[in-house]
């Protein structure tokens, strides 16, 4: 478990002639007294400069609030109440302004109990978003066998392109994970990156696409390739097989959540405690001292 500093802001709280917050105290703030939320872009984190974003960040751990921060700047972090689902998982979802070239977005979100609004979970993996269209080389993606496979056979996505790449990204549509990420290497006067896929299952069927990205600016993109639909034959019947299958182990991984929640709660609690006893304990002092000189 570890603390950090952070100013907060009051709302109320303007500065003279403008609209931005002024910091107003400064707090402890401890983490890691639950796991890691998940934080994705909805839709895809491949977004075009100057439109809108949307990030949820989720747990299966009941969090009355979220809260979201841009990684490298010390802008006022967004905080927002939970959604809550029946089986106790909760999320919140996040508007981002409009993207720009300027500056690189990357975030990071936390998870808390509003009854100890200084207990934060564990810092969610980092989610850069990615602008595509800015390197004017384009990718081309490819796959081996075939665009047609069964279920079970083994599968090979190649990106590549002519001009130099330092990273290969491969997206699926309608996917909110980040990008798969491989470095090119260069191969008969091309670039390119292999993206295994062993064995393919009903999960990788989908339409893919691929950029590259430079050192430089690893943020900014290539156009996209040309779309490529990878079909799997058999994945209806393996889809409904593990969807029957995955019901009472759900079930069971509710409940352990639930006794999970009110463990890192009850953890949560002691530590504001000690921290309570920690802050008491030198103005104690201090007062002890104080009557004794005036005896």
């Amino acid at each position: 478990m570890t603390a950090m500093h952070r100013g907060l802001n009051h709302p109320q709280s303007r500065a003279v002639g403008g609209d931005a917050m002024t910091p107003i105290l400064m707090v402890l703030i401890c983490l890691g007294a639950y796991s890691k939320p998940t934080l994705s872009a909805l839709l895809s984190p491949v977004v075009a400069s100057g439109w809108n974003v949307t990030l949820q960040c989720g747990s299966r751990v009941a969090f009355d609030n979220y809260i979201l921060c841009k990684e490298g700047e010390d802008e006022h972090p967004q905080c927002l109440n939970s959604h809550f689902h029946p089986r106790g998982w909760s999320w919140a979802v996040f508007s981002v302004v409009p993207v720009s070239l300027s500056r690189r977005w990357s975030y990071r979100c936390y998870g808390y109990d509003s009854s100890f609004p200084y207990v934060w979970s564990l810092p969610s993996d980092l989610l850069e978003l990615l602008v595509p269209g800015q390197i004017p080389d384009r990718s081309f993606l490819s796959v081996q066998p075939g665009p047609t496979v069964a279920s079970g056979e083994n599968v090979t996505l190649l990106c590549q392109s002519q001009g130099w790449m330092h990273t290969f990204l491969l997206t699926k549509e309608g996917a909110a994970d980040p990008p798969l990420r491989l470095k090119s290497k260069r191969q008969s006067h091309k670039y390119q990156a292999e993206f295994p896929m062993s064995p393919v299952t009903s999960a990788h069927a989908g339409t893919y696409r691929c950029y590259g990205s430079r050192s430089s600016n690893p943020h900014l993109l290539t156009h996209p390739s040309e779309p490529l639909e990878l079909v799997v034959s058999g994945a209806a019947d393996t889809l409904g097989l593990s969807q029957n299958n995955s019901d009472p182990k759900t079930a069971s991984h509710s409940q352990d959540y639930t006794v999970e929640n009110l463990i890192r709660m009850g953890m949560a609690g002691l530590i504001l405690v000690v921290l309570g006893i920690l802050l008491f304990k030198p103005q104690y002092s201090q007062r002890s001292l104080q009557d004794a000189a005036r005896r």
